[in-house]
């Protein structure tokens, strides 16, 4: 329990965007949704495996306290994670989760939103299919590339993509200000037809995540960064914006 909690709170709460999540489970699937507030970026995850604890549809909240949750020392070793339910309707639905130290002496409890104001918060993270003209695995050369092209262009809040001579070019600013840019994949295959801008620290916050990484362009101005921790993989889709 504790180590799909960690790797959940690692791959969105640490985003510094995500501020809760939306777990639809059963016995066959455990399923997690996010958005972030400006709408930048939606997330949708998926386990490896199923979390046997997980059933039914509930939100979880300010994962800021969740997250000091499970970094206390208390909660290191010998812990007990255990979900909390309740009937209602005689339903036995998730309420929350009730953390308690090897010693007994050291506990808290940490309670879910219900299935009715998730439903409501995250409404509208659903998207239409996409179907993506670019798609490759970024090497970790090119994300440090793209961190100091960011750094050394820290005025720009996006930046811009396009195919050129059948490369991936990565661009900051414009002919009316300091500009710069550089090739973040060669040789790929798919072209961009148009030029599109994505926002520089939601882009760079989800490529700097543990695990692997799969990049996916659509000329209909659609990313989606995918990654593969190892329990789970999350699919970051982020809507192109207005430079």
């Amino acid at each position: 329990m504790k180590d799909i909690l960690q790797d959940l709170v690692a791959h969105t709460h640490s985003l510094g965007f995500i501020p809760l999540v939306k777990v639809s489970a059963d016995t066959t699937k455990t399923e997690i949704e996010a958005m972030a507030e400006d709408r930048s970026v939606i997330v949708n995850a998926k386990t490896k495996t199923v979390v046997d604890s997980f059933d039914g549809v509930f939100g979880m909240p300010n994962l800021n306290k969740l997250d000091i949750h499970l970094k206390c020392p208390e909660y290191k070793e010998n812990a007990k994670i255990n979900v909390v339910t309740t009937v209602r309707n005689n339903e036995t639905i998730p309420t929350g989760l009730h953390f308690e130290n090897a010693a007994k002496d050291f506990e808290n409890d940490y309670r879910f939103m219900n299935t009715e104001i998730i439903n409501e918060k995250l409404k509208s993270v659903k998207m239409r299919p996409v179907n993506w003209d670019i798609e490759f695995e970024p090497s970790v050369t090119s994300i440090q590339r793209l961190k100091m092209q960011a750094n050394a262009h820290s005025e720009e809040s996006v930046f811009q993509v396009q195919t050129t001579n059948g490369n991936l070019v990565f661009s900051f600013g414009d002919a009316s200000t300091h500009a710069g840019s550089f090739i973040f994949q060669a040789n790929i295959a798919g072209k961009l037809k148009q030029t599109w801008s994505w926002p520089v620290n939601q882009v760079m916050s989800i490529l700097a995540l543990a695990g692997d990484k799969t990049m996916r362009i659509a000329d209909v101005g659609a990313m989606q960064i995918t990654v593969d921790s190892g329990m789970a993989e999350y699919n970051y889709i982020l809507p192109a914006q207005s430079k």
